[in-house]
């Protein structure tokens, strides 16, 4: 595969993971069956699933001058990413995340400090400027300082980069950010918050698909969990099957999607065969356990590729 180029702007977090036999109940106190500690933060996660899917990555992020950021630049070094951007505060500590993961289907339940997230100065966007030049995608979340996102996308369009944006976790964005995008990908929660439309399956994601389409964008993915995704450009839409997957943790699912639906399109493929690449990657995600440490490689997409899909 021709390894494209991918620049990830996006959130570092610390994440402390829990697994319950449920999920508590305010004011209850339960025994975890098992906890770990590791990399997470859907900028990181998603670099992570774009390097391990086959593009060449170079991360920009943001840490706090503590032992979390400490952790963050160890992990960051040894991702193997081709360039890694990391600028740091001592006004706010490094982003974490405190995760449940319970039941037979591993649903989560995260709570996130964003921390030195929310920092990111218009000078140090300034000086992402050459990379995001470079890059043949710039892929993004909502996981950082709003006026960060809007000029880092700016930048991106005045240089003709190819830009994805990743709205979880949700926050408010105007129609005129949105229309600066080329590839708007949103789960099923995210989707109803933008349109006060309830999403929750097929043809409701359609119905919500037209109305983020006359706000002025040109293409879209819906992500819906186990029933796979919509794909919607120009008003034409095409379902994305899911592939069958005995889940252990969906805790990153939507960042292995996002990063290898970016490593695919970086590398030239069509906007319906990466969607199909990303559904297969994200289904072998959920089999393991953690966020950044779950994330397959190429090679592992492409053999899930190979089972009936539902």
């Amino acid at each position: 595969m021709n390894k494209g180029k991918v620049c990830v702007f996006g959130s570092f977090n610390l994440d402390i993971v829990a697994g319950m036999s449920r999920f508590p109940q305010p004011g209850e106190s339960l025994i975890a069956r098992n906890s770990m500690m590791g990399a997470g933060g859907k900028g990181a996660n998603q670099a992570v699933a774009a390097l391990r899917a086959g593009a060449r990555v170079h991360y920009i992020g943001k840490v706090g001058r503590d032992d979390f950021g400490m952790f963050a630049r160890r992990h960051l070094d040894n991702a193997g990413f081709d360039a890694v951007t990391l600028f740091s505060t001592s006004k706010c500590p490094t982003g974490n995340a405190l995760i449940y993961v319970a039941g037979a289907d591993a649903e989560n339940m995260i709570a996130v400090d964003p921390g030195a997230n929310l920092t990111v100065t218009d000078d140090e966007v300034e000086q992402c400027r050459p990379a995001i030049a470079a890059a043949d995608i710039l892929l993004t979340q909502l996981e950082n300082n709003l006026p960060a996102i809007e000029k880092l996308i700016g930048i991106a369009r005045e240089n003709g980069t190819y830009i994805i944006l990743n709205p979880a976790p949700f926050q408010p964005v105007s129609d005129g950010l949105l229309a600066q995008v080329d590839l708007l990908t949103p789960n099923a929660t995210e989707c109803t918050l933008l349109t006060g439309i309830e999403v929750n399956d097929v043809p409701s994601a359609k119905r919500a698909a037209k109305v983020l389409h006359e706000k002025g964008i040109g293409a879209l993915i819906i992500t819906l969990g186990t029933q796979g995704a919509l794909l919607s450009v120009a008003g034409e839409t095409e379902r994305v099957a899911a592939f069958p997957a005995v889940p252990i943790d969906t805790t990153g699912a939507g960042d292995a999607f996002n990063g290898a639906l970016a490593s695919q399109l970086a590398a030239g493929v069509t906007l319906a065969d990466a969607a199909q690449f990303a559904s297969a990657y994200a289904s072998v995600c959920v089999e393991r356990a953690g966020a950044a440490a779950s994330m397959p490689t190429y090679e592992e997409a492409q053999e899930r590729m190979k089972v009936s899909i539902v």
